[in-house]
Order: structure tokens, then sequence, then C-alpha cells
């Protein structure tokens, strides 16, 4: 196969230069717009579930409402609770009139839930972000682009044959990527300034199963932008300054990565509970405890023992810390794809640098984040110089993207059956904290991650059994209620999975997607 000589600094250049125009700038978050208006509605706690407020659409100019705001609230009666809703609009998805066909089967439940879940937004609306194509949502209260989700939900669209939508989404990511150089947590205002774990080289992979290969050459500028957007300020790294933002020096001078926010302020979504933490942590310095608050959310596991500096309570959380496995494994997969699409461009040169990138990190990974006595591979806290000594599925991630020896990987499939596998899968962590990222839920995202990897490593056996077992607890809830949910009580099947900051959520995209993708697996 051919490729076109590209260069590719100036097509870098030429995609962040395309026009945004019709879908206009990505306004404030709702806490910057709103100010005291927004501490009264979130402090006082006027919807039960504080993103509801921050997803809201304004009835009227800010300035208007902000201003009746002022005069309103000093009347002896004034309702808070009547104001807003008087000045603010809801954004209901259709989801919320669906009702499952009891005479479905599963798959057939599942590929009638991808029109459900289907959003087109071409204009802001309040905190939601314009894009311009259509879109699958989780679901439940997460009613806009995810970014880590999207993945997971795509292995199922490509399962259902339904790659107009996987292709729209990443067009959309791409939208992301030129707009703020990398692609936030969420499309929506307030995710601008953190990330989430950097499955863009997956997705790509999702698609490049269809099309081939050179797929990788058509988002080749988009892969460049991602990575430099993790890699923002490693030249400046030294001794006495030995992490910035997303890039840590290691001791050694490696180089590694960790989960940071831009921001050091309550999360808007989260904004009474990030107070109540910081408060609670009251020997901390707030901002720092905001941070590694935002830092957890960048990570998707928001919130887990895994960032627990004792492994148990919120107010000990240290996420900035931590180099984590998994992020540093995807940014393997990162900067082995790009170079591999270099070669096949016939650009050597241009390839080099990052085969040598990943070497390096490789042998960073396996240095401070595999512990031979736990025969696993975990995060490293890089104050501490220790690993956390926390065992998580994150661990798996070195599997899933190939670089764990023939050795390491007969000893994670090890741990995995005897430690994490439940008669409902796989539990996250073996730490029951009330947290949702730990036991005794089980997350559909970290199924897949461990049964591909097991399979890459051929664990076809244990794959297959946690297959088994997953489907089972699936099936089984979606017989009794007609529903797929956003995680699952693995220990206990049939027990309805608790903790995190929300009731559980249905849909739910990253389930949906990930069960199409296992139940059509050929044999």
């Amino acid at each position: 196969m051919k490729f076109p000589f590209f260069n590719f600094k100036k097509s870098v250049q030429s995609q962040l230069a395309k026009t945004t125009s019709g879908f206009g700038p990505a306004k404030a978050s709702p806490d910057e717009l709103l100010g005291e208006l927004f501490q009264d509605v979130q402090l006082r706690r006027v919807y039960p579930d504080g993103m509801t407020f921050v997803d809201l659409v304004p009835a009227d100019r800010l300035r208007k409402i902000l201003k009746d705001y002022e005069i309103e609230r000093q009347q002896p009666h004034f309702n808070l609770h009547a104001f807003v809703q008087e000045h603010f609009q809801g954004y209901l998805g259709s989801e919320n009139d669906y009702k499952t066909n009891p005479h479905h089967t599963i798959e057939q439940h599942i590929d009638e839930l991808w029109n459900v879940l289907t959003r087109e937004n071409y204009t802001n609306k309040g905190s939601l972000m314009a894009l311009p194509h259509p879109y699958v949502v989780p679901g439940g209260r997460f009613t806009a682009l995810w970014y880590w989700d999207s993945y997971f939900t795509m292995v199922g669209l490509a399962a259902s044959g339904r790659y107009d939508l996987v292709e729209d989404m990443i067009k959309n990511l791409t939208f992301m990527i030129r707009k703020f150089g990398y692609i936030p947590s969420g499309s929506r205002t307030y995710y601008v300034g953190r990330s989430q774990p950097p499955f863009f080289t997956a997705m790509i992979d999702v698609l490049a199963q269809r099309d081939g290969k050179a797929t990788f050459v058509k988002y080749l500028p988009y892969l460049l932008v991602e990575y430099r957007f993790w890699m923002r300020g490693y030249k400046q790294l030294h001794a006495l300054a030995p992490a910035y933002r997303r890039v840590v020096l290691m001791s050694d001078g490696s180089l590694l990565n960790r989960y940071y926010d831009n921001k050091r302020t309550p999360r808007p979504e989260s904004y009474k509970e990030d107070v109540e933490t910081a408060y609670k942590a009251s020997e901390r310095i707030a901002s720092q405890v905001y941070l590694d608050v935002r830092a957890a959310a960048e990570s998707g596991w928001d919130f887990s023992s895994r960032w627990f500096k004792d492994g148990k309570n919120l107010t000990t959380i240290h996420t900035t810390d931590i180099i984590p496995i998994d992020l540093n494994c995807l940014l393997v997969q990162l900067e082995e794809t790009i170079a591999s699409t270099y070669r096949m461009l016939k650009q050597s040169l241009l390839a080099k640098p990052y085969e040598q990138r990943a070497r390096a990190r490789i042998a960073a990974i396996r240095k401070y984040c595999w512990s031979p006595e736990q025969g696993f591979f975990m995060d490293y806290d890089f104050v501490a110089k220790e690993r956390t000594g926390h065992l998580s599925l994150a661990g798996a991630f070195p599997l899933f993207v190939g670089i764990a020896s023939k050795a390491e990987a007969a000893a994670v499939a090890e741990a995995l059956k005897k430690k994490f596998l439940r008669p409902g899968g796989l539990v996250t962590t073996l730490a029951d904290t009330g947290q949702q990222w730990d036991a005794p839920n089980g997350w559909a995202a970290l199924q897949w991650i461990a049964i591909q990897g097991l399979r890459r490593y051929g664990y076809d056996e244990l794959a297959d059994e946690i297959k088994k077992r997953w489907i089972a607890t699936n099936e089984a809830l979606y017989k009794s209620t007609g529903k797929l949910v956003e995680k699952y009580n693995v220990i206990h099947p049939g027990s309805v999975a608790g903790g995190g900051e929300y009731a559980l959520q249905d849909g739910f995209g990253m389930t949906n997607g990930v069960l199409m993708a296992l139940l059509k697996e050929k044999a």
C-alpha cells in the first residue's frame, strides 16, 4: 500500500487552523458565569444532584438573570428554587420517555438504544457545547459526549454495524482537538481544563479494523496534538521542579505522566461535595484538595482507593502525587502508534523519537509500577518514592496494550483469577470504601480491558470465564428490570451497585458497547 508524503508539522497546523465558525466559542463554566447565584444554588442544594443546575439552559441573558436575582432575593418570601425554575430550562434527552420492549432480546434492546442515546446539538445550549455531528451519550445524568466512555461505546457500535456513529463521534473528537488542543472530559464547558484517559488511539483502531491501516495516516495530525497535550512542559522539568501539569521527571531521568487539571477550584457539577471534602480535610490547603479531586475526575475513576493516601478516605486524596499505570500504558500505545504510522509513510527519522520514548516509558513502567512481591502492576507515588500498594484493575492495562512480559502476564492472570474474579465478573479494587470505583462494583470498561489483555497473552479460558460471568450479571438485571446500568455489584450479583456522588444511572453507553461486543464475538 502506498501513502502520499505529508509534511505533518504543516498538516497539524492546517488542521488546527480550520474554522469552527457556526458553533461559536465555548463559554466559561457555570460557576464563572453565574457567581453568587451559582454558589447559592449549589450550596443550598436546590437540586439533589449538583449536575442538574449546571446542565440547565438560561432562559434569558445572564446579565439580566443576575440583575433580577440581586433584586428578588431581597424580598422576604423569596424562593430560590422557584427563581431557578423561572429563569432556566431543562435540556432533556429522548431516553426519558423510552420504555423497554419486554419482547426484545438484550441485543435488540441495545440496537434500539443506540438511536435513543444519539444526540444532535449544533448550537451551544448553556454549558452544552455545539458539535458538528451526531454522537451517543452515556445516558441518565450524562447528556454530553464523554471522552473515554466513547471508546467502549464504539466497540459496541462497531459490533452492531453502526460505523456511521463511530465515524461521527471520532469527527466530533477531532473537532474538539482543533478547538481546544485536546479532548475535554466531555462536551460541557465545565469540563474544559481536564481530559480523560487517552483512548483516542484505540478509537482510531476500531475504525481501522474496517478501513485499514491508512486510517491512522488520516488521523495522525490529531494523534500528534493529543500527545503534545499530555507532554506539555516536559522540557522545563528538572530535579528541583520534577512535575509540571501532566508530566513528571522521575529520579532516574525518565518521563512518566499523571492525571491533572488546569483549575484549583471545586468542580461546578459537584460543587457542594468538593467544598465539604476540603472542609473535612482541614489540615490541607483547599486548592490542593480541589486539584487532586479534579485530577481523579480526569482519570475517570472518581473516586477510588487508588487515589487515597490512607486507602480509605476521600479527604486523603493525592491523585497528583501518583503515576497511574493505566494512563502510562495508553501513552505507550499512543507513542507506538505515532511511530508505526510514520513508518508506514517511510518517515523513519520522524518515527525513531517516538519509538525511543515508547521503549523508555515501558522500561520506566516496569521499574516503578511492577511489584515482584505482589506479582502485579500498580500505581507509583513519585513524592513518597514508592508504589502505592493499592491493587486495582488498572494493573491489567499492560496486558491490554501488550507491554507486559510473558512472566508478568502470567502473574497478572493468576492475580486476576485469585483476587479479583467474583461471581459477577471482576471487582474493580480489593477495598470496600463506599466509593463507586472500589469493591463490590464492577465496570464494563475494565472487564473489556482485562478480557482483551488476557486474550492477547493466550489466557483465553480465564477471559471466557470473566466474559461468561459479566454477561450473566448484565442479563439477570435486564431480565428483572429491563435496564442496563452504569455499574454492577459483582460480589453479590442482583444487588444494586452503589457508592459515588449520585444515584445509579441507566442507559448506558459504556455498558451497552462492551456487552454487545462480547455477545457478538466470534467463538
